[in-house]
């Protein structure tokens, strides 16, 4: 049975990596003791060891261990043998580039369907989906496919943003983007408010968080998903 949080980022304002979500995460991983964390998403080009060292100083909190993927010798084994995984945000593109070059996808994916505790933030979120063709990064590297774990039925919208009202901006806003995504695709699209996650337990995925979510059709109005709901 799949136990997944997907949460739109890994900070809010005024709070620490990841400290907003420590209740939760307390008892998501209450069973295990150490977290394989996949660094590949790497934000502002940081290093591997660098971005691990900030996820090992988040899950300290809540008395985790935190293990890089990218430290152990057989990144495959590692992978299918750990107890807990988590993938933070960063570049999408380089993230499932990674996940492809090294030949981590399908086990990723098939240890997430068999029921391991997986946290993912922003783009460790956007993998989660069918593919990555939602997300707001800048394509910096070409993956191989832009197919993703399809762990859930739609895509992630990571960081949603709704219009500020007097805003001069002129460019295109998330939601026409999403509506010029819906021309050519008929994936549904969850925009994903900061501050909010969605919980999966087997085939049931439920929103979380303070905030609603939006929830984008093809040729349908989007609707505002309150949180609690189930998806």
């Amino acid at each position: 049975m799949k136990k997944m949080i997907l949460a739109s980022t890994s900070t809010i304002h005024g709070s620490g990596y990841l400290e907003y979500l420590n209740p939760t995460l307390e008892a998501h991983f209450k069973e295990v003791e150490t977290v394989t964390f996949i660094p590949f998403a790497r934000p502002g080009g940081i290093s591997y060891d660098r971005y691990t060292e900030a996820a090992s100083n988040a899950f300290a909190k809540i008395n985790k261990k935190v293990i890089g993927l990218h430290t152990a010798k057989n990144r495959k084994e590692a992978l299918l043998n750990g107890e807990a995984i988590f993938i933070g945000g960063g570049n999408t593109f380089e993230l499932l580039n990674q996940l492809y070059q090294q030949e981590l996808l399908e086990d990723l994916k098939n240890v997430i369907e068999n029921g391991i505790p997986y946290l993912g933030t922003s783009a460790g979120s956007n993998i989660c989906g069918l593919n990555i063709k939602n997300t707001n990064d800048m394509p910096i590297i070409y993956p191989p496919s832009f197919d993703a774990l399809g762990t859930i039925p739609f895509n992630i919208n990571a960081h949603y943003l709704d219009p500020l009202l007097g805003s001069k901006h002129m460019g295109e806003t998330r939601e026409t983007r999403i509506k010029e995504f819906h021309v050519f695709n008929e994936t549904p699209v969850l925009g994903l408010r900061e501050g909010s996650w969605i919980s999966v337990a087997g085939d049931e995925i439920s929103l979380k968080g303070k905030h609603t979510a939006r929830f984008f059709q093809k040729n349908k109005e989007a609707v505002e998903i309150a949180s609690g709901s189930i998806l």
